[in-house]
């Protein structure tokens, strides 16, 4: 055999797990890093648990409003089970290896409630929307058939939008170095490149665009209340959502676009954390300390 043709097949060997970096480049911190993502993760997932149990609970909390949030802190609660418990593990123990198999389902797991979430905040945002501009009609719009249908589509799309970004990734074939942050395939990845950029241009500006127009206009209802206390009143209903809207999106937005380079990885990594841990367990925080149905709600639960 050919040197430069072995050296081709050592290139080809077909790669069965990846490495997760994370961050592995702070063995000191270790325990330190397990030790506040375990808090993290304990905080997520009751108090993300906790709003849907209020939700479904207390009869004051079938609203529309409620409803949509019952249904993203469950998403929220399936997006942290896709990532910390793997980032625990890997903290905990050390290894952090991946199978192939098991990177792909956390990857079409993540793709999907990530854009599950971008719509979910925009049909949250027209909620809020018809609620503010158009008060007399919200109960005949805003009826229970289109809030399930609205929440069934937010969920049900997604997962099937990202089945084919899956299917065109299962036909790659990946080689070469297999730690995650490097690693390239050996098959052409036009096709997947084109159909990722395709997708991703229609998942991810619609429904924020969605967003920003829902609170331009409800920002502009709120300017033409006369008087004082009306403006309050109005803002106080959406300021949560709010919120968690400019969390999300300002971190999600930071992350894709930072450029790409080494001396700025670390602080990508410091923004995907951000927007993948941080902001499922400040959604909760933030709908308990600012709004009164819950805080109404959870003192009933609590006596």
């Amino acid at each position: 055999m050919h040197l430069e043709d072995k050296a081709e097949e050592d290139n080809q060997t077909i790669i069965t797990e990846y490495i997760l970096l994370g961050f592995g480049n702070l063995p000191e911190l270790q325990i330190l890093l397990f030790l506040v993502f375990l808090v993290i993760y304990i905080v997520t997932m009751s108090g993300n648990i906790l709003i849907v149990a209020l939700v479904v609970a207390d009869q004051h909390l079938h609203t529309p409003m409620y409803f949509f949030l019952g249904n993203l802190s469950c998403l929220e609660t399936c997006y942290t089970l896709t990532i910390l418990p793997r980032l625990l593990a890997s903290l905990l123990t050390g290894d952090r290896t991946i199978s192939v198999s098991g990177c792909f389902a956390q990857f079409y797991c993540f793709g999907c409630l990530i854009t599950t979430e971008c719509y979910l905040l925009a049909v949250m945002s027209y909620d809020r929307y018809l609620a503010i501009c158009k008060p007399l009609h919200y109960a005949t719009l805003m009826n229970s058939r289109l809030c399930l249908q609205l929440a069934t589509e937010s969920w049900i799309s997604e997962f099937l939008t990202c089945v084919i970004t899956m299917w065109f990734m299962l036909q790659l074939t990946f080689c070469g170095p297999n730690e995650i942050d490097h690693f390239f395939s050996c098959s052409d990845t036009s096709m997947i490149t084109l159909v990722s950029f395709i997708l991703a241009s229609i998942n991810t500006p619609c429904p924020f665009l969605l967003t920003v127009t829902s609170y331009v206009c409800i920002i502009a209802t709120i300017l033409r209340i006369p008087s004082t206390t009306g403006r309050q009143k109005a803002f106080s209903t959406c300021s949560s959502h709010l919120i968690v809207v400019t969390v999300f999106y300002g971190t999600l937005m930071t992350v894709y676009l930072l450029p790409k380079t080494k001396t700025l990885k670390a602080l990508n990594k410091v923004f995907s954390v951000f927007y993948t841990v941080l902001t499922p367990m400040l959604n909760p925080l933030i709908y308990n300390l600012r709004n009164k149905e819950v805080k109404e709600a959870l003192r009933k639960v609590i006596s």
